[in-house]
């Protein structure tokens, strides 16, 4: 055990390395005794975190000598991190134009403004099939003349063949976003946002929700109250557990303004059928029959393809925002390239054939070996999102990934969807200060679970060398280590030499 794993010379250790830190300049700092830069390990000592619960490697993209090596061997949990190896295995097997298809079919016929028969809508695994697109989609079918269906509106989710999914099952926390579940017609990420606007006139606040949900009653205003704005949510005292009614007990604080709440529905099953139903009322289409699960026919014809966005705009929400379901539907796309993959009856190319984990950890496994060899352990991929307690790589690996990734012919656009340091996303905290050197010269996704903080990317430091970065904490306190993170994405930022 060195001294800094040992609590007991902690409280000694610690000024003397803050000393040091401030003392010397970033750029001539050399390793600490655990081979880690001084504030790196002031912050780990801050944090009480034993330098042994931290991992990282620091390399050029040029093949200069690694400039720093800690546990880089170590099986770690990267968390979001994760994201990065999803993301670059879609972006190098499906290319960065690479586009999902939600179809609209019929089985029956169009005239005089009526489509006669059923209208199928299926999922084919978009990530970000949110309101403006399917509202565009929907003015689309109007504009052909569908304005009144004289029968169901089918919803086929088959393209994935899932398992049951409790949200709530990772943390308790079922009706947190984060936490919503892929599906291969994936509406608004199965969310819900309530917004509170004061009406001090009325003394209350007015709730509006989106998207509109058929079925579902909402309170349409909520008291107002004189307190601090804290936790306003918790003051509000909403009712979340009857599928058909969002009402709230408590009051609003006025000293809040404007907030906005994000809420998975509480009923995710249902969503996409109240969501579109809803949507198509609210857009003035009308609908005789219900809306429901069910098959496309073989012999439905197309009406309708509306294209998601490309991939590099998706895996810019994956990776600027770590957003879990986004990184989940990409994952599963990659299912579809498995041979075992099962081809819906009459479903035709590609991107309609029907996949599931397995079959996307397969395919994500065999690139992986095919990409870097036998000589780079694989991860240990669950859901591809980094939203597990089992997904495990070594930061040595990662950094290799990233090394791989700079060099793809269309290594600008991947590069481009991560977070800028002090600009965009959720590395924007990384450079607070404009005068740092990391703003605007880290490219950077970071990750965060209960136990894990981590961070990996690309670092241009003031000698003019691009250098990968990656570093893990996994321990009880890693929320507190983020700083030594931080520290570390400067001190590569701040190298002369």
């Amino acid at each position: 055990m060195s001294p800094a794993d040992n609590p007991r010379v902690n409280r000694f250790l610690l000024p003397l390395l803050l000393t040091l830190a401030v003392a010397l300049p970033a750029c001539a700092q050399g390793p600490s005794r655990e081979g880690l830069p001084p504030p790196v390990s002031a912050a780990l000592l801050r944090a009480e975190v034993p330098a042994t619960a931290f991992s990282a490697v620091v390399m050029p993209l040029d093949g200069q000598e690694v400039r720093l090596r800690h546990q880089s061997g170590m099986q770690v949990n990267p968390a979001s991190v994760m994201k990065l190896v999803t993301s670059y295995a879609a972006f190098d097997l499906l290319g960065p134009a690479y586009t999902w298809s939600t179809r609209f079919y019929t089985d029956g016929t169009v005239s005089a403004g009526a489509l006669r028969g059923n209208l199928y809508v299926r999922g084919g695994g978009d990530p970000k099939f949110v309101l403006e697109r399917i509202q565009e989609a929907f003015t689309a079918l109007q504009a052909q003349g569908v304005q009144i269906i004289l029968g169901d509106m089918v919803l086929d989710s088959s393209a994935f063949d899932l398992p049951p999914f409790d949200p709530g099952a990772f943390d308790g926390e079922a009706l947190r976003p984060y936490n919503a579940g892929p599906d291969a017609l994936l509406v608004n990420f199965k969310s819900v946002v309530l917004s509170f606007q004061p009406d001090p006139a009325a003394g209350v606040a007015r709730v509006v929700s989106e998207p509109p949900l058929a079925g579902l009653a909402i309170d349409a205003s909520v008291p107002l109250s004189n307190g601090a704005c804290g936790d306003w949510r918790g003051a509000l005292r909403a009712r979340f557990d009857d599928p058909g009614r969002i009402n709230f007990e408590g009051r609003y604080p006025f000293r809040c303004g404007e907030q906005k709440w994000p809420v998975a529905y509480q009923d995710p099953a249902s969503f996409a059928a109240r969501a579109l139903e809803g949507l198509w009322r609210a857009g003035g289409g009308l609908l005789t029959g219900q809306v429901r699960a069910g098959l496309t026919p073989l012999d439905a014809r197309l009406l309708l393809d509306a294209p998601s966005l490309p991939l590099t705009d998706i895996l810019s929400d994956v990776n600027q925002w770590s957003n879990n379901v986004m990184a989940q539907q990409v994952f599963l796309t990659l299912g579809q390239l498995a041979p075992q993959a099962t081809a819906l009856p009459g479903s035709g190319p590609l991107p309609w054939k029907r996949s599931g984990f397995e079959q996307a950890r397969t395919v994500l496994g065999n690139w992986w070996r095919r990409t870097f060899g036998d000589r780079v352990p694989p991860p240990v991929i669950d859901n591809g999102s980094g939203l597990s307690r089992d997904e495990r790589i070594t930061p040595e690996a990662l950094a290799i990934l990233l090394r791989h990734a700079a060099r793809h012919p269309q290594a600008d656009a991947f590069v481009g969807t991560l977070s800028l340091a002090g600009v965009s996303g959720t590395a924007r905290r990384y450079a607070l200060d404009e005068r740092s050197p990391v703003y605007g010269h880290a490219w950077l996704k970071t990750g965060t679970l209960r136990d894990v903080t981590g961070v990996a990317g690309y670092v241009n430091a003031v000698n003019g060398v691009r250098y990968v970065v990656v570093a893990f904490v996994n321990h009880p306190n890693a929320p507190a280590a983020r700083p030594a993170l931080e520290a570390l994405v400067e001190w590569t930022a701040r190298l002369t030499d």
